[in-house]
């Protein structure tokens, strides 16, 4: 059988297999028939497309530069987007992390999942806070038989690597049971909590403490470095889930001593200025020196991949994503970031809380330093990857929308209405509500009271002003699509206390 399977595929290049024991010349063009047919599989397997996915912990849509910030350094991201499309209509699938983060790895709404709130937090019946409502309950892990971008890059032959944060479930949830063939610091986790945090011992079963002081950002950017060269003649898959710029707030000494010399503004005399999104203060400007050496210092990890690839001569054939996983914090647990022009932040339904930065590279097919106002949404980069890589789309993924035509420079129609349902009170101070944008329009229902709010983000994108009185047909409309929406995925719901 592979007798006949090589001469067939040596008569398809042109070639005749004679029987070995006839003349040499004969066996000469049987070696050679083999040799040709094993550098053409290397040879196509080397020319795949490898896929290295970063995403950041609660980085807001304003804290890059080349987003807009002129505060945090980002050199090494500002680089990535000069050098591919840059999205600046992007959102994170959810107001807090791994919601967001399930939707990245499986391609669907996160209420599809069950998981619609940050794993750990209170389930109802737990409930202690003095709240109208009860939250919602959701699920605490993401389900084996979820089919995860890994799982389907690996059927087709990829090497796959997890680094950083995974927070979707216990022990048996974890990385390597879920389509990852290495997996190095991904727990059950929300942030860097074991040890000294963000600096060696870390206190993290999956990887080994460094050296006293080393940073996990930088350790785990070695890993990947590491993993990519190991597996260089091969196609991989590196997902690459930064710990930063979660709480706790810690920065290299280094790097906050730069950013207080850096700041200009009176710190405590702006404090009493800032204005509030309910009862919670707003951060307005961005001057906190420890937050800025934390985005420094994730920036830096990114380079170091990065420059792994070029060493390697791998940066031609290798898709580059990157974006955050919520907006940035910025009405509690330390206020370190602002997001203005937008509204509110983490754990908010408004812009701040859901719009994220989002850098495409593909070398030779997408335009550098390019920009797309497409709205893209987590569970997009899903089909984006299998796309880009020439795979066939997944039947599960069936919420993740392609963006390769966008990146190829083509038309593309624009993308179907984004939703957003989180029926729970997030730590920042945000109510249980959903969102609908469809176009320039965006639909919120607060579920406290049904009231609604309709922006228009062409003009108004720090949603201040309330168009629900004068747009009854648009509210109408996006109400039916937010509840057929929210049919189709199952959507649970908080209850009233006594209910």
């Amino acid at each position: 059988m592979i007798r006949k399977q090589l001469a067939t595929n040596c008569a398809d290049r042109g070639y005749s297999m004679q029987s070995p024991r006839r003349a040499l010349g004969g066996r000469l063009r049987f070696l050679l028939c083999i040799v040709l047919l094993l550098s053409a599989g290397i040879s196509h397997a080397a020319e795949r497309l490898n896929v290295v996915l970063f995403v950041a912990d609660d980085l807001g849509w304003m804290d890059l530069g080349c987003q807009g910030s002129s505060f945090y350094e980002t050199p090494n991201l500002d680089r990535l987007a000069a050098q591919g499309m840059r999205f600046t209509n992007a959102y994170a699938a959810c107001p807090v992390c791994s919601p967001t983060r399930a939707s990245l790895q499986t391609g669907r709404w996160p209420q599809r999942t069950g998981i619609t709130d940050y794993i750990g937090a209170a389930q109802p019946d737990k409930w202690k806070r003095d709240t109208t409502l009860l939250p919602a309950p959701y699920s605490t892990e993401l389900a084996h038989n979820e089919t995860t971008l890994a799982e389907a890059l690996r059927a087709n032959g990829y090497a796959t690597m997890f680094a950083g944060k995974w927070h979707l479930g216990g022990e048996a949830y974890w990385p390597e049971h879920q389509g990852f063939d290495i997996n190095r610091g991904g727990i059950d986790r929300g942030g860097p909590y074991g040890g000294k945090k963000y600096f060696s011992p870390y206190g993290n079963p999956r990887l080994e403490d460094g050296t006293p002081g080393e940073h996990i950002a930088d350790r785990l950017a070695d890993e990947c470095g590491k993993f990519i060269e190991a597996h260089q003649d091969e196609p991989f898959f590196v997902n690459y889930c930064f710990y930063d710029v979660h709480t706790p707030l810690m920065a290299k000494p280094e790097l906050v001593a730069k950013y207080q010399a850096k700041r200009t503004t009176d710190v405590a005399k702006s404090q009493g200025q800032w204005p509030k999104e309910g009862v919670r203060p707003v951060r307005q400007v961005q001057d906190h020196a420890v937050y800025a050496g934390m985005v420094e210092t994730m920036d830096g990890a990114v380079g170091t991949v990065l420059a792994k690839l070029d060493e390697l001569k791998l940066a031609d054939r290798t898709l580059v994503l990157f974006t955050s996983d919520n907006g940035g914090l910025s009405t509690s647990e330390g206020w370190p970031t602002s997001n203005l022009p937008l509204r509110g932040g983490k754990g908010w339904l408004y812009e701040g809380g859901i719009r994220v930065p989002c850098i495409v590279r593909w070398p030779g097919v997408t335009k550098a330093g390019s920009e797309s106002d497409r709205v893209v949404v987590s569970p997009d980069l899903f089909a984006t990857v299998l796309d880009a890589a020439g795979l066939p789309a997944s039947a599960s993924a069936q919420d993740s929308v392609s963006l390769v035509p966008t990146l190829k420079g083509e038309s593309q129609p624009p993308r179907p209405a984004s939703f957003w349902h989180y029926p729970h009170y997030g730590n920042q101070g945000g109510f249980p509500g959903a969102a609908v944008r469809d176009g320039n329009w965006k639909l919120i229902e607060r579920y406290e009271d049904d009231s609604l709010e309709l922006y228009d983000l062409s003009a108004d994108i720090s949603e201040q002003k309330n168009l629900v009185e004068q747009q009854p047909e648009i509210v109408a409309r996006l109400k039916r699509q937010l509840d057929a929406w929210r049919t189709d995925v199952g959507a649970k719901f908080p209850t009233r206390r006594n209910q």
